[in-house]
């Protein structure tokens, strides 16, 4: 079916809707906007897990009466009973004209049951606006469900010549105060960030959000010995430490007193296995913030789908490179960056792009 402006018009008025639900995870972003004769009645988003859904506060905002109605929502309304019930029999049973969607969800409990639904009651469905732009804000829940890991980015702070820190260590502070408040922005942007346990010995972070506007994400910590100190900064409040099977119990024992969940997996695919329990865990978005054994070891695993890396008018000349562990043996075979954005914070800029290497959403 063709697709007219007036569609994209409302279409993106829900996606804007939808991008206010940073946190929904598990679930997906959806927003939801229902009109009748050419203007908006009601609109609404999903705001949180359990919450009611997008469609359901649209139609609250209408008054509950959508007959005839035009209803645009992001992502194809639900076909099953998870924690509310399914959004699909709710508009059936409320007949708007019309239902018009960027997207089919890929969760298998739907794809496509949704749509179906719909059809079935004599209900027109058109799919397929905005589409591009729907993916992108649903990047992490498409990632979870095709892929089996959340959408993973590596957040950095580099010097010119790529030092993340001095040769003794040291590496406070490299950015200025604009680029340290952007970071906090970003983890608000994400349900989980995940260091490893030589940057909690070495830095001792709390990984919160301080600077900016909204929630503190779950805090992971890669430990495969138990070598975090119970007193570490990051376990206030809990945080999930992954580790081998191997590692003591009595260590396990004195972490998991201190606040800390302690999560066993193989050694063979350590951090495959990390990024599957996070995907159990509910996380949609994770942010890495981690010294460059960890960072390097998630860039040749091919496990990223996008880098943030903040770099500050400064040379420390023979210091730790961001990605030093990573080694390549010819030209074709390094990671490089598409859809690349640079943005001036103070002195630093910041280079974002996502790796060519990751999967299509």
């Amino acid at each position: 079916m063709s697709i007219n402006n007036t569609d994209e018009y409302y279409m993106r008025c829900a996606l804007e809707l939808s991008a206010n639900g940073a946190e929904c995870s598990p679930n997906p972003r959806v927003g939801c906007v229902i009109t009748r004769g050419g203007s908006i009645i009601g609109k609404g988003w999903h705001k949180k897990c359990g919450g009611p859904h997008a469609e359901v506060e649209a139609v609250r905002d209408a008054g509950g009466d959508i007959e005839g109605a035009d209803v645009y929502v992001t992502l194809e309304p639900c076909s099953h009973y998870g924690k509310t019930p399914p959004c699909a029999d709710m508009l059936v049973s409320l007949r708007p004209g019309r239902v018009i969607s960027s997207i089919s969800d890929p969760n298998p409990k739907v794809a496509g049951q949704g749509f179906e639904k719909l059809r079935n009651a004599g209900i027109e469905v058109k799919t397929g606006v905005l589409e591009e732009e729907c993916r992108w804000i649903n990047r992490g829940f498409l990632r979870r469900m095709k892929e089996g890991r959340p959408w993973t980015m590596i957040k950095c702070a580099a010097s010119l010549d790529g030092m993340v820190a001095l040769k003794n260590g040291k590496s406070k502070w490299i950015t200025g105060p604009e680029a340290r408040t952007c970071v906090h922005e970003l983890r608000a942007e994400n349900d989980a960030l995940l260091t490893g346990v030589g940057t909690v010995l070495a830095d001792d972070p709390e990984m919160t959000v301080r600077y900016a506007a909204g929630r503190s994400p779950l805090r992971v910590v890669l430990d495969r010995t138990l070598r975090t100190p119970p007193k570490a900064a990051i376990l206030k409040g809990g945080a999930v430490i992954f580790t081998l099977p191997s590692a003591s119990s009595e260590k396990a024992a004195v972490l998991e007193d201190a606040g800390a969940r302690i999560v066993r997996v193989s050694c063979d695919n350590f951090l495959g296995d990390v990024l599957k329990e996070l995907c159990g865990m509910g996380v949609n978005y994770l942010m890495i913030e981690a010294g460059p054994s960890v960072t390097s070891s998630f860039i040749s695993g091919g496990l990223c789908d996008e880098l943030a890396l903040f770099v500050a008018p400064k040379i420390m000349g023979n210091g730790r490179s961001f990605a030093g562990g990573a080694e390549f043996q010819e030209m074709e075979d390094i990671p490089r960056l598409k859809d690349v954005k640079y943005t001036k914070y103070g002195r630093d800029l910041l280079i974002r792009g996502l790796f060519e290497c990751s999967p299509d959403l």
